[in-house]
Protein backbone atom coordinates (compact mmCIF):
# COMPACT_ATOMS: atom_id res chain seq x y z
CA UNK A 1 0.00 0.00 0.00
CA UNK A 2 1.28 3.74 -0.87
CA UNK A 3 0.39 7.43 -1.35
CA UNK A 4 0.81 9.22 1.82
CA UNK A 5 -2.36 9.93 3.61
CA UNK A 6 -3.97 7.50 1.10
CA UNK A 7 -5.91 5.40 4.10
CA UNK A 8 -3.39 2.24 4.77
CA UNK A 9 -3.25 2.41 8.42
CA UNK A 10 -7.24 2.54 8.71
CA UNK A 11 -7.84 -0.22 6.39
CA UNK A 12 -4.38 -2.12 7.56
CA UNK A 13 -6.01 -1.41 11.47
CA UNK A 14 -9.48 -2.75 10.23
CA UNK A 15 -8.35 -5.82 8.75
CA UNK A 16 -6.10 -6.98 11.32
CA UNK A 17 -9.54 -6.77 13.76
CA UNK A 18 -11.09 -8.82 11.57
CA UNK A 19 -8.35 -11.34 10.70
CA UNK A 20 -7.32 -13.68 13.93
CA UNK A 21 -3.33 -14.40 14.57
CA UNK A 22 -2.32 -11.46 12.27
CA UNK A 23 0.74 -9.21 13.06
CA UNK A 24 1.29 -5.93 11.41
CA UNK A 25 5.07 -5.06 10.04
CA UNK A 26 4.87 -1.16 9.38
CA UNK A 27 7.53 0.39 7.23
CA UNK A 28 7.79 3.70 9.04
CA UNK A 29 9.43 1.64 12.36
CA UNK A 30 12.88 0.87 9.97
CA UNK A 31 13.39 4.59 9.74
CA UNK A 32 17.16 5.78 10.06
CA UNK A 33 17.60 7.73 12.86
CA UNK A 34 17.16 11.52 12.12
CA UNK A 35 20.52 12.39 11.80
CA UNK A 36 21.10 9.76 9.27
CA UNK A 37 18.29 11.54 6.56
CA UNK A 38 20.30 13.38 3.92
CA UNK A 39 18.78 17.13 2.95
CA UNK A 40 18.26 16.71 -0.76
CA UNK A 41 18.77 19.19 -3.38
CA UNK A 42 15.33 20.62 -2.98
CA UNK A 43 16.30 21.30 0.59
CA UNK A 44 13.96 19.36 2.17
CA UNK A 45 15.06 16.31 4.58
CA UNK A 46 14.56 12.99 2.35
CA UNK A 47 12.14 10.90 4.16
CA UNK A 48 10.72 9.60 1.00
CA UNK A 49 13.86 7.70 -0.15
CA UNK A 50 14.76 4.02 -0.20
CA UNK A 51 17.72 5.07 1.53
CA UNK A 52 16.25 7.28 4.55
CA UNK A 53 14.93 3.07 5.57
CA UNK A 54 16.74 0.20 6.96
CA UNK A 55 15.31 -1.81 4.57
CA UNK A 56 17.50 -5.24 5.13
CA UNK A 57 15.98 -4.80 8.76
CA UNK A 58 12.81 -5.06 7.33
CA UNK A 59 13.21 -7.94 4.81
CA UNK A 60 14.62 -9.65 7.93
CA UNK A 61 11.54 -8.95 9.84
CA UNK A 62 9.47 -10.21 6.99
CA UNK A 63 11.58 -13.17 6.73
CA UNK A 64 11.51 -14.07 10.25
CA UNK A 65 7.79 -14.25 9.96
CA UNK A 66 8.42 -16.70 6.75
CA UNK A 67 10.39 -18.97 8.92
CA UNK A 68 8.88 -19.24 12.28
CA UNK A 69 5.24 -17.03 12.19
CA UNK A 70 4.17 -18.63 15.65
CA UNK A 71 7.00 -17.29 17.18
CA UNK A 72 7.09 -13.95 15.22
CA UNK A 73 3.46 -13.84 16.34
CA UNK A 74 4.12 -14.00 20.38
CA UNK A 75 7.46 -12.03 19.82
CA UNK A 76 5.45 -9.78 18.67
CA UNK A 77 2.39 -9.77 20.97
CA UNK A 78 -0.25 -11.13 18.76
CA UNK A 79 -2.04 -13.33 21.17
CA UNK A 80 -2.26 -16.56 19.06
CA UNK A 81 -5.69 -17.86 19.08
CA UNK A 82 -5.97 -21.31 20.63
CA UNK A 83 -7.34 -24.45 19.16
CA UNK A 84 -7.11 -28.34 18.91
CA UNK A 85 -3.49 -28.03 17.59
CA UNK A 86 -0.92 -25.72 17.26
CA UNK A 87 -1.30 -23.29 14.85
CA UNK A 88 0.44 -23.43 11.37
CA UNK A 89 1.93 -20.95 8.81
CA UNK A 90 -1.43 -21.04 7.09
CA UNK A 91 -3.03 -19.62 10.69
CA UNK A 92 -0.76 -16.93 11.40
CA UNK A 93 -1.06 -13.74 8.66
CA UNK A 94 1.51 -10.57 8.38
CA UNK A 95 0.48 -7.23 6.80
CA UNK A 96 3.32 -5.12 5.49
CA UNK A 97 2.21 -1.45 5.64
CA UNK A 98 4.82 1.27 3.65
CA UNK A 99 4.91 3.40 1.37
CA UNK A 100 8.08 2.21 -0.76
CA UNK A 101 7.12 -1.50 -0.23
CA UNK A 102 6.77 -2.11 -3.96
CA UNK A 103 10.36 -0.57 -4.65
CA UNK A 104 12.71 -2.74 -3.21
CA UNK A 105 13.61 -6.06 -5.13
CA UNK A 106 14.28 -8.44 -2.02
CA UNK A 107 10.81 -7.14 -0.34
CA UNK A 108 8.65 -7.64 -3.27
CA UNK A 109 8.92 -11.33 -3.96
CA UNK A 110 7.75 -12.15 -0.46
CA UNK A 111 4.16 -10.75 -0.67
CA UNK A 112 1.60 -12.81 -1.44
CA UNK A 113 -1.20 -10.19 -2.31
CA UNK A 114 0.37 -6.57 -2.82
CA UNK A 115 -2.27 -3.37 -2.58
CA UNK A 116 -1.10 0.13 -3.88
CA UNK A 117 -3.78 2.63 -2.06
CA UNK A 118 -4.01 5.83 -4.73
CA UNK A 119 -5.96 9.31 -4.08
CA UNK A 120 -5.35 12.35 -6.19
CA UNK A 121 -3.24 14.90 -5.58
CA UNK A 122 -5.96 17.34 -4.55
CA UNK A 123 -7.10 14.93 -2.44
CA UNK A 124 -4.11 13.80 -0.90
CA UNK A 125 -3.36 17.17 -0.26
CA UNK A 126 -6.18 17.95 1.64
CA UNK A 127 -5.87 14.94 3.70
CA UNK A 128 -2.08 15.98 4.25
CA UNK A 129 -3.01 19.06 5.45
CA UNK A 130 -5.27 17.75 8.52
CA UNK A 131 -2.76 15.58 9.86
CA UNK A 132 -1.01 16.53 12.68
CA UNK A 133 2.86 15.14 12.57
CA UNK A 134 4.89 15.20 15.59
CA UNK A 135 7.58 17.55 13.27
CA UNK A 136 4.92 20.00 11.38
CA UNK A 137 5.76 19.91 7.73
CA UNK A 138 7.89 23.25 6.75
CA UNK A 139 6.17 25.44 4.16
CA UNK A 140 6.52 23.48 0.42
CA UNK A 141 7.28 20.23 1.31
CA UNK A 142 4.36 18.52 0.02
CA UNK A 143 4.34 20.38 -3.72
CA UNK A 144 8.37 20.58 -3.34
CA UNK A 145 9.17 17.07 -2.50
CA UNK A 146 6.10 14.58 -0.99
CA UNK A 147 4.33 14.51 -3.89
CA UNK A 148 7.11 14.40 -6.65
CA UNK A 149 8.65 11.53 -4.77
CA UNK A 150 5.77 9.60 -4.61
CA UNK A 151 5.11 9.72 -8.46
CA UNK A 152 8.94 9.36 -9.21
CA UNK A 153 8.26 5.94 -6.80
CA UNK A 154 4.82 5.40 -8.43
CA UNK A 155 6.66 5.20 -12.20
CA UNK A 156 9.71 3.36 -11.02
CA UNK A 157 7.41 0.34 -9.42
CA UNK A 158 4.90 0.32 -12.82
CA UNK A 159 8.39 0.17 -14.99
CA UNK A 160 9.54 -3.20 -13.43
CA UNK A 161 6.52 -4.69 -13.53
CA UNK A 162 5.33 -5.17 -10.02
CA UNK A 163 2.29 -6.84 -10.07
CA UNK A 164 -0.66 -4.73 -7.47
CA UNK A 165 -4.06 -4.54 -7.06
CA UNK A 166 -4.86 -0.93 -7.48
CA UNK A 167 -7.56 0.21 -4.83
CA UNK A 168 -8.71 4.01 -5.30
CA UNK A 169 -8.48 5.62 -2.17
CA UNK A 170 -11.44 8.01 -2.47
CA UNK A 171 -13.72 4.70 -2.35
CA UNK A 172 -15.62 4.37 0.91
CA UNK A 173 -13.66 2.80 3.96
CA UNK A 174 -16.39 0.18 3.98
CA UNK A 175 -15.61 -0.52 -0.04
CA UNK A 176 -11.83 -0.47 0.26
CA UNK A 177 -11.62 -3.01 3.31
CA UNK A 178 -14.67 -5.60 1.69
CA UNK A 179 -12.36 -5.71 -1.35
CA UNK A 180 -9.36 -6.74 0.51
CA UNK A 181 -10.59 -8.34 3.48
CA UNK A 182 -12.68 -10.74 0.45
CA UNK A 183 -9.76 -11.28 -1.35
CA UNK A 184 -7.69 -12.44 1.92
CA UNK A 185 -10.33 -14.46 2.55
CA UNK A 186 -10.04 -16.16 -1.28
CA UNK A 187 -6.47 -16.42 -0.76
CA UNK A 188 -6.60 -18.34 2.27
CA UNK A 189 -9.51 -20.89 1.44
CA UNK A 190 -6.87 -21.26 -1.94
CA UNK A 191 -4.22 -22.26 0.38
CA UNK A 192 -6.35 -24.85 2.52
Amino acid sequence: MVVTNGGKTTLTNRIIKALPNCCVVHQDDFFKPQDQIEVGEDGFKQWDVLDSLDMEAMVSTVRAWIENPVKFARSHGVNVTPGSKEPTSKDIHILSLGFLLYNYKPLIDLFDIRYYLAVPYDECKRRRSTRNYTVPDPPGLFDGHVWPMYLKHRKEMEDSGVDVVYLDGLKSRDELYNQVFEDIQNKLLNCL
